[in-house]
């Protein structure tokens, strides 16, 4: 039992009562639960190696790099937003490569622990994915606004239905531990 929301029952003259019921619940949380520490992992994964990817910009010349990347696209350097791309570039030194780096590896360490936490049911991770899924949403909410198309809703209906559901699961573990409380403060 963690925090009071899996009891395995009422114990009434040595029968557990509802404990099935509570088994079912239990297991579709802790799918749930896995379900989010996975994409949180591979969101994590996702930024490490483009981590990865800043860092061996290091010593290269940015221009040059940029150049080939929209060679590779076919995209032609004399269109705006690709005078637009190689002006950003030029400014790139291996310092500011170096802090985009260390940004990505702080927060891909922030989704493995928040995946870590939610894959072992921790508590204190449904608060970090709450909160951290929470402060994104009116970031989220401005772009759909911005240009509204499938893609950012679609970000924005999951980040927000994951949001709501560690808070409800907060909210949750809050009213039976008020419960289990209640019954053992009875029992005195």
């Amino acid at each position: 039992m963690r925090d009071g929301r899996y009891d395995q029952g009422v114990d009434v003259g040595g029968t557990l009562l509802g404990s099935g019921q509570n088994s079912n619940r239990h297991a579709r949380q802790v799918k749930a639960l896995r379900a989010v520490a996975s994409v949180e992992f591979i969101k994590g994964l996702a930024v490490l190696l483009a981590g990865f990817g800043v860092l061996s910009l290091v010593h290269r010349d940015a221009w040059d790099v940029a150049e080939s990347f929209l060679e590779w696209l076919h995209v032609s350097p004399d269109t705006r937003y690709a005078q637009v791309f190689l002006n950003l570039a030029d400014k790139v030194t291996d310092s500011k490569l170096w802090l985009v780096a260390g940004g990505a590896m702080a927060y891909s360490c922030l989704r493995f622990v928040e995946a870590y936490g939610l894959w072992f049911e921790r508590a204190w991770a449904e608060w970090l994915a709450l909160v951290s899924g929470a402060i994104y949403l009116p970031i989220e909410i401005l772009e759909i606004i911005g240009k509204p198309d499938a893609i950012r809703i679609g970000i924005f209906i999951i980040n927000l239905a994951v949001v709501l559901y560690m808070a409800y699961l907060r909210w949750d573990a809050h009213i039976r531990a008020q419960q289990s409380r209640d019954v053992y403060q009875a029992a005195d």
